[in-house]
C-alpha cells in the first residue's frame, strides 16, 4: 500500500477536529492549548528514551531552531484562529476556508524550493478549489458575523501553509517526534500566554470537554497533524496540503451526522468534485 495509506488516516482523523472543538465548547485558546499540551506529553518520552532522537538535537543549528520557533508559533495562531472561526460560521464553510491551504502551499513551495508542477497536476489542483468554493457555498451565509468567521479561518489557513513549509526544510534531516515536540512547544507557550492575557480559565471545564478535548489530542492530533509531520520527509508541503482538502468532505458528512448541519446539492457535487481533484493531483506526483 506505501505511505499513501497514512494520507488517508489523517485526512480521515482531521475531519473530525472541527466536530471536537464544537462539542468541546471551550474557549478557542484554552483548546488549541490544551491540544497541543496534551501532544508534547505524549511525545516526549520518546525523545528521551530513544537515543536517536537525543543524538539529533545536538546537531540543531540556530538556524533550525529559530525556524522551529517561527513554525510553531505559525501553528498556534492557525489554530487559535480556526478555532475561534467556528464560533461564528459553520464547520462546513470554516473547514472548507482552512483546507484551502494548498493555494498558499504551492505559492510558497514554487518560490521558496522552486518546485515544478505538471499541468494536469495544476488542473487538479484548481479542480479540488473549485469544488471546496461550491461546498462553502452550499451554507454560506452572508452577515458580518459569518464573514469574520470565514476570514479567521482564511488567516488560518495562511499560518498552517507556514508551518508546513518549515516542516518540509526542517524534516530533511529532523525526525518526526523532534520537530513536532520543538515546534508545539513554542506554540502552547503562546496559547499559555495569550489565554493568561485575555484571562481564559484554564481548568473548571466539564467532564464532556475534558473528552472532547483528549479526543482531539489523540485522533485529530497525534493519528493526524502528527502523521503529515511524518509524511513531510516523503512528500512535498503542498501534496500533504492538497491531500487536507479531503479534511472538508469528512467535515461536511461529520457535521451532518453528528451536529446536524445539513449537507445540501451544492455540497455533494463539491465533494465529488474535490476527490476527483485530489485524485488528479496526486496522481501526477506518483504518491504510493
Amino acid at each position: 500500500m506505501g505511505k499513501g495509506i497514512f494520507l488517508f488516516i489523517g485526512v480521515a482523523s482531521l475531519s473530525a477536529s472541527a466536530i471536537f472543538v464544537r462539542l468541546a465548547n471551550a474557549p478557542a485558546s484554552i483548546t488549541a492549548f490544551y491540544r497541543l499540551f496534551f501532544t508534547f506529553i505524549l511525545i516526549f518520552p520518546l525523545i528521551i528514551l530513544k537515543k536517536s532522537n537525543r543524538e539529533e538535537l545536538k546537531s540543531l543549528t540556530k538556524k533550525d531552531i529559530i525556524l522551529c520557533i517561527i513554525s510553531g508559533f505559525s501553528l498556534g495562531l492557525h489554530y487559535f484562529l480556526w478555532f475561534q472561526s467556528l464560533n461564528f460560521t459553520s464547520v462546513a464553510s470554516s473547514t472548507v476556508i482552512v483546507t484551502l491551504q494548498p493555494l498558499f502551499s504551492l505559492i510558497f513551495g514554487y518560490f521558496i524550493f522552486k518546485e515544478k508542477y505538471t499541468n494536469k497536476a495544476i488542473l487538479g489542483f484548481i479542480i479540488a478549489f473549485a469544488g471546496s468554493f461550491i461546498i462553502g457555498l452550499g451554507d454560506f451565509q452572508i452577515n458580518p458575523k459569518a464573514l469574520f468567521g470565514d476570514f479567521l479561518a482564511l488567516i488560518a489557513a495562511i499560518f498552517i501553509s507556514i508551518n508546513f513549509i518549515i516542516g518540509q526544510y526542517i524534516r530533511k534531516r529532523l525526525s518526526a517526534v523532534n520537530y513536532t515536540a520543538f515546534t508545539y512547544i513554542p506554540a502552547f507557550i503562546f496559547l499559555g500566554f495569550l489565554s493568561f492575557i485575555i484571562k481564559v480559565n484554564f481548568f473548571e471545564y466539564s467532564f464532556e470537554t475534558w473528552i472532547y478535548i483528549l479526543c482531539l489530542t489523540l485522533i485529530s492530533t497525534m493519528l493526524g497533524h502528527f502523521i503529515f509531520t511524518w509524511l513531510l520527509r516523503w512528500f512535498s508541503a503542498t501534496v500533504i496540503s492538497m491531500t487536507i482538502l479531503g479534511e472538508a468532505v469528512g467535515a461536511c458528512i461529520l457535521g451532518y451526522f453528528i451536529l446536524n448541519e445539513s449537507v445540501s446539492l451544492k455540497q455533494l457535487v463539491g465533494i465529488i468534485i474535490i476527490l476527483f481533484g485530489i485524485g488528479l493531483f496526486l496522481k501526477e506526483n506518483k504518491i504510493n
